[in-house]
């Protein structure tokens, strides 16, 4: 038997669970009209057969028609969820893990234009500013058919077969009853601290009444609102005793604020640069003083922290959620003594970002997450080991030679700069974001316990790739800023990478124009505005940087509006001259006819990249595929086509920003479903 704290078993009620190590409840935005399908119960699956004792589905399934998900959510009040959610459970249960699913009814939090076009309901008129919907106030006939509609969904649950349920209470209409700052409502559901509690009890009774006293129930709830007038830290602790001293109750999951506005569920959910388990110790409080199980999860991005959550008694369940989308096998490297090749999270939040504007959660450095049914996650050996040769050790040529070594293939890396990483290290410049640089750690250490051939330092040109004999070339060599944007003046202005770099020392009066919408833009005004000068960022978009995100923005906005900055949408620079020790900037508009003149001493622009693909048109007639890409095959998860025999040349591929400017994600995707099949 293990010492280790994480691997020790714990009793919950009857059920056993076998390690201490859990999913937290999140919507992935898998489901296929409403239903958790093939693609979600192998996503849940992986991390089942890997070891995870506990996966909490869904975040969360909606109870009621008049709780229409915001994204795609499971759908709990249809009966045809249970043959589903069945499925899910019994593959879950083939691995010794135990599967509950949270419940919700999303109050205020939802909007009125989705779903049935029935209006969103709270205990008060007051508008949730994420979803924007002025909610209808509850009447007693809204309460008593949403409190039968938990109970109904319940017993679908039960009928699956899943160990369990937690019902959601922070943002969501449970807590939004608690909370004085969303309840206006009069007795019996409003006022005291006993009848703003009253409809979560109500709705216990009902589905204790429906599943018995064996079928296992959980909250998750705002313990604190850290907000003026809202639940205190004193009003959580409070519910803790009401809901142990109920006898309904069989676990607390704690959460520590607020999530009605984007900067609020940051502080829930942190991201990159912000404190790791900042609200672990709260949660221990919480576990002290009321008795009941306690689980937690808000970053908890590593095993030595989840560790020490159990092993000093704050947590009997932890919860490691967006690890477990970085790297689902977890607790079988644990138990193999293998922590060091866990991939780690890096707090990225492109999971939970994508899923806030109605995308799929997507880690930003695993492309086989969410992609179970097509991608594994363990990559199988070759029958016929090949001779690669890659160009470029950015994440796209670092994931190209991972997978290639992994397969069992002889991997020679070429690459210009002294060290590995791309755009990877410029971005991890920034203190805030040098987390980032894990994506490329990891992998050098992946490719280098597997003997792949570095050459730093080395500009690879067309007769030192044809020298090494290859099988396969790939070209990941990704791609430079473009700068060549305006009517007239490109030579005037410099790039956000420059900034970054700090090849070019930031002006005292700037203009950044950002026409691209990423972190490059961003990153370089904060790094500008933080040496004390005027920086405006420009976008001629209706929003500014659209690709940063929700969550990923309020660091930056945070920053930005401690300091001496502007926001200008809807106007387009047009060109930059020289007015004498100064640039006069003409700027336009894309909704009329439209030149005005401003000055600045540095017009800084951020429009992507272009591809550097020199080598790769030189290397094209020599190839046997002359670079061509078999999209179907690419797309099925089959081998690309030989183009020729024995003899005939290489077969020759570009990934990543060498081909067209993207993301780190599509980089990594671009690299993982190419070669997962070489």
């Amino acid at each position: 038997m293990s010492t280790d704290p994480l691997l020790q078993p714990y009793r919950l009620k009857h059920l056993t669970l076998k390690n201490r190590i859990m999913t937290t409840s999140h919507e992935p935005a898998y489901p296929v009209d409403g239903m958790p399908k093939d693609r979600y119960r192998a996503y849940h699956a992986e991390r089942a057969k890997a070891g995870v004792a506990l996966t909490m589905t869904a975040g969360s399934a909606a109870v009621s028609r008049d709780s229409p998900p915001v994204f795609n959510n499971i759908l709990a009040y249809k009966d045809e969820v249970v043959p589903w959610m069945k499925a899910l459970t019994d593959e879950c249960h083939a691995h010794g893990c135990a599967v509950m699913i949270q419940l919700t009814h999303l109050g205020r939090r939802t909007t009125w234009n989705k779903g049935d076009w029935l209006p969103s309901v709270a205990p008060g008129p007051f508008r949730e500013p994420a979803h924007r919907a002025f909610p209808k106030v509850l009447e007693d006939w809204d309460i008593a058919r949403i409190i039968e509609d938990y109970a109904d969904a319940a017993e679908r649950m039960q009928a699956a077969g899943l160990d369990g349920i937690e019902f959601e209470c922070y943002g969501h209409l449970m807590d939004q009853f608690w909370s004085p700052l969303t309840n206006t409502l009069a007795a019996p559901y409003g006022g005291s601290f006993e009848n703003r509690s009253r409809f979560t009890i109500d709705v216990l009774e009902a589905v204790r009444k429906r599943t018995g006293p064996g079928f296992l129930i959980g909250i998750r709830y705002t313990a604190d609102e850290v907000a003026q007038g809202g639940i205190t830290a004193e009003d959580g602790i409070r519910m803790g005793h009401l809901f142990r001293d109920s006898g309904m109750v069989d676990f607390l999951n704690i959460i520590r604020g607020q999530i009605h506005t984007d900067p609020a569920m940051t502080d829930v959910i942190p991201i990159q640069g912000m404190p790791s388990a900042p609200h672990l110790d709260f949660a221990g409080r919480i576990r002290a003083e009321v008795g009941l199980p306690t689980f937690h999860a808000a970053r908890i991005p590593d095993v030595a922290t989840a560790r020490h959550a159990v092993a000093s008694g704050k947590l009997d369940m932890v919860g490691m959620t967006r690890a477990h989308m970085a790297d689902p096998h977890i607790v079988r490297k644990i138990v193999e003594g293998r922590e060091s090749d866990i991939r780690p999270c890096v707090g990225a939040t492109y999971c939970l970002d994508r899923i806030y504007q109605a995308g799929e959660a997507l880690c930003i450095h695993n492309a086989a997450t969410g992609r179970e049914l097509t991608v594994p996650h363990a990559i199988p050996p070759a029958t016929t080991r090949k001779r690669i040769t890659i160009v470029g050790a950015g994440p796209a040529g670092l994931e190209a030679a991972r997978v290639a070594a992994e397969r069992g293939h002889q991997v020679t890396v070429f690459e210009a700069a002294p060290n590995p990483g791309g755009q990877i290290r410029l971005t991890a410049q920034s203190p805030r974001r040098r987390e980032m640089i894990g994506i490329i750690d990891w992998r050098m250490a992946q490719c280098a316990a597997r003997d792949v051939t570095f050459h730093f330092n080395t500009y690879a040109e067309a007769d030192d790739i044809t020298a090494q004999s290859p099988d396969v070339v790939i070209i990941a060599t990704g791609g430079l800023p473009n700068t060549d944007i305006l009517e007239s003046g490109n030579d005037l202005t410099v790039s956000a990478w420059d900034i970054l770099s700090g090849d070019v020392k930031p002006g005292l009066n700037v203009l950044l124009y950002d026409d691209a919408g990423d972190h490059a833009a961003l990153q370089a005004a904060q790094l500008i505005a933080e040496t004390g000068a005027h920086v405006e960022i420009m976008t001629p978009d209706r929003t500014f940087a659209p690709d940063v995100m929700g969550m990923n923005l309020v660091p930056y906005m945070r920053a930005l509006q401690s300091l001496d900055t502007t926001f200008t949408v809807t106007y387009r620079l047009r060109s930059v001259a020289r007015d004498g020790n100064r640039l006069r900037a003409t700027i336009g508009s894309d909704y009329k006819t439209l030149a005005k003149e401003a000055h600045y001493d540095q017009v800084v622009v951020n429009h992507g990249t272009l591809p550097l693909d020199e080598l790769y048109f030189a290397l094209k007639p020599l190839s046997r595929n002359h670079g061509a890409v078999d999209h179907a095959a690419l797309i099925d998860g089959r081998p690309q086509a030989l183009h020729g025999g024995p003899g005939d040349g290489f077969q020759l591929f570009r990934i990543g920003d060498a081909v067209s400017a993207r993301n780190t994600h599509a980089a990594i995707y671009d690299a993982l479903r190419l070669v997962k099949d070489i």
